[in-house]
């Protein structure tokens, strides 16, 4: 499987445009579907950031919802959570795209960006938030290093 790696510096253009790192664009490529636009971006649930799946990976991440009664309030706010703010977008000929303005100050875009590939999902940051963001992950990282119990092979050698 192909996946988001590594963390790439951009630009918003002065017509509003961002360029998708090319790594993320073969990843994206190499997971679409005929029919499907290149990719989906949402604003993230947790963090000041967007996120961008390939079209594929967002529909079998959103099928979970299959599992809500259609009709109930969980199915609406997770819908409306998930659905309600993702735009699919295509990149032009130069790899751009033209994201809508919500998504832009959803995430505080101006000027350089920063992409992270977190695997199957890559996230689109300000700069400055992104790298307070990389400092918080690597520490709750490691402190869950520090916590984790032992699994029973490391558990029988000690």
């Amino acid at each position: 499987m192909t996946m988001f790696l590594g963390t790439h510096a951009s630009r918003v253009d002065a017509k509003g445009r961002i360029s998708i790192p090319s790594p993320f664009r073969t990843v994206l490529r190499e997971q679409a579907r005929p029919g499907d636009a290149l990719m989906i971006i949402r604003p993230s649930h947790l963090h000041d950031c967007l996120e961008g799946w390939s079209a594929s990976a967002f529909f079998a991440f959103s099928s979970a919802l299959d599992d809500y009664d259609p009709f109930s309030e969980d199915h609406d706010d997770l819908a409306t959570s998930l659905y309600a703010d993702a735009y699919p977008l295509d990149c032009d000929k130069e790899g751009r795209v033209n994201l809508p303005k919500n998504l832009k100050d959803h995430a505080k875009l101006e000027g350089d960006v920063t992409f992270m590939g977190l695997g199957r999902v890559f996230q689109i940051w300000n700069p400055t938030l992104a790298e307070g963001r990389r400092e918080q992950a690597r520490s709750r990282a490691r402190d869950l290093g520090r916590h984790r119990r032992p699994t029973a092979q490391e558990a029988s050698t000690s």
